[in-house]
């Protein structure tokens, strides 16, 4: 096996081990909807090579947005805008993938280029809105979030739902839950967001409950035979924050829950956690969280080709690559003969 050996999760095989990162791209219409920039910017990286194109993190409603500008879907008017962007990578040649988000406390904020951008928050007079959040506990300088009451609880686990039939009615064939980097997955499950002494707080049993209830609520909305895969945080990277063996744990109980696969993050749930850098970081948590039984998948500073067969198989069952694609669109064909170029192509070499 190596990192251009097919995968089949589900009814779904993916051609290659190498996939495209979820990257926001801030550029959605003001109906959250895709715009011209996201079909050149995915058709380019789907006709790439890639196995699979994962769409940047997609709000499943307008308060779980990290920014006005991120894409929704949510609407009939989003699913129609999806449903185009879908054709563009399936004729270009790839997997057509999606991540839902759900910000929680990380909501509200600038773009990443406007002012302080992503710690900086925008007031409801500025078009911004107040997030909802495990606990009233801000992120850095964005707004104080509300805590959840269980009547939110139930609104978000019904956006949920609606987010994950909206994505299959776009022909989205693969959904990913972003629960890593501090959103409210991540949020539920970490003692450094989590402050509450209801059945939603306490131990990691206690803090996992909720989270739970997010994959089961996607997955009763998502055909049986697509892959569900979840982003998780590998460990917090913070004194009296969740550990590799607690979220080793949480692997196994999202596979229990319908969750075919985790994609190791790191960090990110707070500014004063660390910070990895070096490649293939969060693969090389890949070997303890297959014993959780579930496909593991990871992204983290991949910028040389070489460094692919470092990580398939030894480490994890594939790669996410970001940077380093959107800085070059045909990445991952460079080492590569010219009969894996698309075809319109080959007059090149």
């Amino acid at each position: 096996m190596t990192v251009w050996t097919p995968l089949r999760l589900r009814d779904v095989t993916l051609p290659n081990r190498v996939w495209l990162s979820p990257m926001c791209q801030y550029s959605a219409g003001a109906d959250g909807t895709p715009t011209d920039w996201h079909l050149a910017h995915y058709g380019a990286r789907a006709a790439g090579g890639l196995g699979m194109v994962m769409v940047e993190c997609t709000a499943v409603a307008p308060d779980m947005r990290t920014t006005a500008r991120d894409l929704g879907l949510w609407s009939e008017q989003q699913v129609a805008g999806h449903r185009r962007l879908v054709q563009v990578i399936e004729t270009a040649g790839s997997v057509p993938a999606l991540q839902l988000g759900v910000a929680g406390r990380k909501s509200s904020h600038g773009v990443p280029w406007d002012n302080a951008g992503t710690r900086s928050a925008v007031a409801p007079e500025d078009g911004g809105w107040q997030p909802l959040a495990p606990s009233a506990v801000p992120f850095a300088g964005l707004a104080v979030p509300r805590e959840m009451t269980s009547a939110d609880g139930t609104r978000v686990l019904e956006d949920l739902d609606r987010a994950s039939r909206n994505a299959h009615r776009a022909g989205y064939r693969l959904l990913e839950l972003h629960g890593a980097n501090g959103y409210l997955f991540h949020q539920f499950l970490s003692p450094l967001a989590n402050r509450r002494t209801d059945e939603w707080g306490g131990d990691l049993q206690a803090r996992l409950r909720f989270p739970l209830e997010m994959v089961r609520a996607l997955r009763s909305g998502w055909p049986q035979d697509k892959p569900l895969v979840v982003r998780l945080p590998a460990e917090d990277l913070l004194a009296g924050g969740l550990t590799t063996e607690d979220m080793t744990l949480v692997a196994k109980q999202l596979g229990a829950n319908g969750a075919d696969m985790v994609d190791l993050s790191s960090g990110g749930l707070v500014p004063e956690a660390g910070r990895l850098s070096e490649p293939l970081h969060n693969a090389r948590y890949g070997p303890l969280f297959r014993t959780a039984g579930v496909f593991v998948a990871a992204s983290g500073a991949v910028c040389e080709t070489t460094r692919l067969g470092e990580a398939v198989p030894g480490l994890v069952d594939a790669v996410l690559v970001g940077r380093a694609l959107l800085r070059d669109p045909y990445w991952a064909l460079r080492d590569r003969g010219s009969e894996f170029w698309p075809r319109q192509y080959h007059r090149a070499f």
